[in-house]
Order: structure tokens, then C-alpha cells, then sequence
């Protein structure tokens, strides 16, 4: 997936934006409110969704585009926005409790 298509990078795009909505506006999932949070949160979502086809491997042929398979794309980009999340937090609430 290194050399990819357009519109391969498009629909992780998409997938990314989308998990990146519902985790940050839905759920109310982030560490600061704001569009630079968004915005960080579908930059690293579109690197987890990048990463969910070969990290969860090939799920549904039908849903798929070129090599990139819909469902573990969607569960790559939540996968890695959780643990950005709480990692962060993690670190905030350990500098918190030595201060």
C-alpha cells in the first residue's frame, strides 16, 4: 500500500474523517475540544486506517477497494485514536500526579 491510487487515499481519508467525527464530536473521545484536536485526530486516524489491513488483515472481500479492505481500515483508524488518546492522557494524569 506504499504506492497507492488517489482514490485509495481518498477513501482512508473519508474512513479516517468519519472515525475522527463520531470519536470527537459523538463520543466526546479527546483530550482538548477544538479543531486542532480534529484535525490531529484524522491526521493519526488516516495512519491507522492505513495500517488496519495489514494489522488486521483481509476481511470481506466484497468490501474492498484496490487493497483497501473497508472493515479492518475502520477498526485500524478507532484502534490507533484510542490509543493516542489515552496514551496522552496517561502521560497528562502521571505529570499531574507528581506536581
Amino acid at each position: 500500500m506504499i504506492g497507492m491510487s488517489f482514490i485509495s487515499f481518498l477513501i482512508l481519508l473519508v474512513i479516517s474523517i468519519a472515525v475522527s467525527a463520531i470519536m470527537h464530536y459523538g463520543l466526546k473521545f479527546y483530550i482538548r475540544s477544538g479543531c486542532v484536536s480534529f484535525v490531529s485526530k484524522v491526521i493519526f486516524g488516516w495512519i491507522g486506517a492505513w495500517l488496519g489491513s495489514p494489522v488486521f488483515g483481509h476481511w470481506f472481500g466484497g468490501l474492498v477497494y484496490e487493497n483497501v479492505y473497508i472493515i479492518p481500515a475502520i477498526l485500524g483508524s478507532a484502534a490507533l485514536l484510542v490509543i493516542m488518546v489515552d496514551l496522552v492522557l496517561s502521560v497528562k494524569g502521571a505529570g499531574a500526579e507528581k506536581g
